[in-house]
């Protein structure tokens, strides 16, 4: 017990220490000032004049639409199938029956047709199991689909 009486007692310093945080402020923030414009998206086809000429308002010219899928029919579809199609102009138009992932199936046709509204009629063949089918008819780079049912 000798040595425990020899014990120096060092005294606790209190927790109730405060500890300051200098915070330094900022008064002054960079400004960069250029002279960019904002992007604007512009739809549309801007002709090579408005270049030319430096209009700040180029002119959009809406492109007109080549095909025009008015009717499939008959849809339940057995063994032959009706498409009635209006071309503006005369262009390859492409006929295929799509599955439903987007495979090609067949292909009905793939020719020149001229311009003007036709009925075409395509036999359907026996290989086609029933289900539910796309016709994707392609006319230059429009693209029609329509959702057939075969039997």
């Amino acid at each position: 017990m000798s040595t425990l009486a020899s014990a120096k007692v060092f005294p606790q310093q209190s927790d109730s220490i405060s500890y300051t945080i200098s915070k330094k402020r900022i008064n002054n923030t960079p400004q960069i000032k250029t002279n960019i414009k904002p992007y604007r998206q512009s739809f549309g086809f801007i002709p090579y004049n408005t270049f030319l000429i430096g209009s700040s308002k180029p002119a959009i010219v809406k492109q007109e639409k080549i095909l025009t899928v008015v009717r499939v029919y008959p849809n339940p579809v057995d063994d032959q199938i009706n498409i009635t199609l209006k071309l503006e102009r005369e262009t390859i138009l492409t006929i295929k029956i799509m599955d439903l992932l987007g495979n090609e199936v067949i292909t009905l046709s793939n020719e020149r047709y001229p311009s003007g509204e036709s009925t075409k009629s395509f036999n359907i063949p026996n290989r086609l199991n029933s289900g539910i089918y796309f016709l994707r008819v392609v006319a230059g780079v429009e693209t029609s689909v329509k959702r057939i049912s075969v039997l």
